[in-house]
């Protein structure tokens, strides 16, 4: 038996939650400046609002952690 028919299917499965879980994180991204009252960059970038520019880290860092679970 060669490698492909033993692994094969578990490489496809990997690939294919692998690229749900980036389609969910780029869906993240375009959603939150949708939904927050405030513009996101200018909060962060001209107010310089670090406590904003970590809890959004924060939230980043669960959804790819949450992402992360279900690939592996």
């Amino acid at each position: 038996m060669s490698w492909w028919t033993q692994h094969g299917g578990q490489v496809v499965a990997s690939v294919i939650f692998s690229l749900i879980g980036l389609a969910f994180f780029a869906a993240f991204f375009l959603i939150l400046p949708r939904i927050l009252p405030f513009s996101l960059k200018k909060e962060i970038e001209e107010d310089q609002n670090t406590a904003l520019a970590i809890v959004i880290a924060s939230v980043v860092l669960g959804i790819a952690i949450i992402v992360a679970a279900t690939v592996g």
